[in-house]
């Protein structure tokens, strides 16, 4: 059940469960921006305007950043990155008017921000 503690040890074993949760939690969290930036990648992918197809396909997951508390990834695409704002946005044609624009990575970072919030939520709570 519960363990007796002295009154003069009550701050170290406060400070020690506070420990083993924010390890618990730092794993869990790690998880869910893994997990999230995989979707975002795969909805990219699905909803990448096709031509080729080589620029759907060239969507990646990096670490930006990880330390024992945290962990960032980026998306990106390392060969085709020079188009990203041009479907996104849309531009101007040479002989004047302009393209339409595909709106596909705004949607799925507005997804990956909700499926983290989500997972982080979902963890903390079980």
């Amino acid at each position: 059940m519960g363990k007796t503690i002295p009154i003069d040890g009550l701050a170290d074993a406060i400070n020690e469960g506070l420990k083993e949760y924010a390890d618990l939690a730092t794993e869990d969290v790690k998880k869910a921006v893994k997990k999230s930036a995989k979707a975002v990648k795969d909805q990219i992918n699905g909803s990448a305007p096709v031509r080729t197809g080589r620029y759907a396909k060239s969507w990646k997951v990096k670490t930006t950043a990880e330390s024992s508390t945290s962990l960032e990834q980026t998306v990106y695409s390392p060969s085709r990155y020079m188009l990203t704002h041009l479907l996104e946005k849309g531009h101007a044609k040479r002989g004047g008017g302009r393209v339409r624009a595909i709106p596909h990575i705004a949607p799925a970072e507005e997804m990956g921000i909700e499926l983290f919030e989500g997972l982080v939520e979902q963890a903390l709570k079980g």
